[in-house]
């Protein structure tokens, strides 16, 4: 099954840290954002996969993001807080 990435702008959520993959092999702590009807692993789209630090910033903040959702994750081209402040 390939997943094909789907367009979004102005996505709005809060970001969220907390573990993935619970009881795996690969269980690690990432960085979600928590929308409305989903959550999503929050990653940049030019960032790293793991370890992208600057996600950091935003936690806790309620932000909107547009870039591209494949599956379970969002590759966020533009971060930006709703209450405007960086």
């Amino acid at each position: 099954m390939t997943i094909t990435p789907q367009r979004v702008e102005g996505l709005r959520g809060t970001v969220r840290r907390g573990p993935l993959g619970a009881g795996s092999k690969s269980e690690r702590e990432a960085v979600w954002l928590d929308t409305a009807c989903r959550r999503y692993v929050l990653r940049r789209k030019d960032g790293p996969t793991f370890g992208d630090t600057s996600l950091e910033a935003w936690v806790g903040r309620e932000v909107a993001c547009t870039g591209f959702i494949a599956g379970h994750v969002l590759l966020a081209e533009r971060i930006e807080a709703v209450d405007g402040a960086v």
